[in-house]
């Protein structure tokens, strides 16, 4: 009884129970989560407040643009909640892609154990934007029923679609990108470069429906502003958006992104390990 005892695993000699991959990978992302509140949140003084001040800043400056040259609607929809929707869902987006591909970065110390992998960091970020991007959006909502901004939208089951398709989009270029600027990071300054270009070009704005068809089909060839007018369209039923507006696209858009991220991360995970 004794010999057997010395061959018997030391889990089961003094009564523990080995892990599932499913319990492992929980408690690393319940961890990491709370690491990355922690980080996000209260890292700097204020760091709270600058989650809504941006996007608000944003809509408040476009507001005062738009005023000034008396354009009360577009669209069809008042010229306040068209720069509203826009921003937000744009922002839904951005902040997930900006903020979680520089997740494996931020956690090269985490990676000396076994248990958490560059990708956990990645979807555990994006997770947590989501969060943030949902309450934001909501706030800032609020804010402007409060101010008398019409904020109610007529879809929305439809607009909840959409920003789920521009969180998607995000993580896919996060998981994807992730990998590109650990293993070349001089690719990280033009990602913050087009970032700008794609604030433009993906209708937050102006109306993409005012450009002229020939040129019209190759700005949706941006997944963004497909997301940015499906949206709007949600938002407003009666707004007067883009023709080829088509919401199943952002989603295709974001599944090859992230089946390519993944597949990135499957195939570099131990050289961004031993980096």
């Amino acid at each position: 009884m004794v010999a057997a005892a010395r061959n018997m695993p030391i889990g089961k000699q003094f009564g523990a129970s080995r892990r599932t991959s499913f319990e492992v990978t929980r408690s690393v992302w319940t961890a990491l989560l709370l690491r990355e509140s922690l980080t996000r949140l209260f890292s700097s003084r204020g760091a709270w407040f600058w989650l809504l001040a941006e996007p608000s800043f944003h809509i408040a400056y476009m507001m005062v643009i738009f005023t000034v040259v008396r354009i009360r609607h577009i669209g069809g929809i008042a010229t306040a909640a068209w720069i509203m929707i826009g921003v937000l869902s744009f922002m839904a987006f951005r902040r997930t892609a900006s903020q979680s591909m520089q997740a494996v970065n931020s956690n090269h110390a985490l990676f000396t154990y076994r248990q958490v992998k560059p990708i956990d960091a990645v979807l555990t970020r994006a997770l947590l934007e989501g969060v943030l991007v949902v309450v934001v959006t909501l706030t800032v909502m609020a804010a402007a029923v409060f101010f008398g901004v019409d904020a109610v939208p007529d879809d929305p089951i439809t607009v909840m679609a959409v920003f789920l398709g521009m969180w998607l989009l995000g993580i896919g270029f996060a998981t994807t990108m992730s990998i590109v600027v650990e293993l070349a990071p001089e690719f990280g300054k033009l990602v913050n470069f087009v970032m700008t270009p794609l604030y433009f070009i993906s209708g937050v704005i102006f109306p993409i429906a005012s450009v002229p068809p020939p040129y019209r089909e190759w700005v949706m060839l941006n997944p963004l502003a497909h997301g940015v007018e499906g949206a709007r369209k949600a938002f407003a039923a009666h707004y007067h958006g883009a023709p080829e507006t088509d919401i199943p696209y952002i989603y295709g858009f974001a599944l090859v992104l992230i089946v390519l991220g993944l597949a990135l991360h499957r195939v570099f995970a131990h050289k961004l390990v031993t980096r």
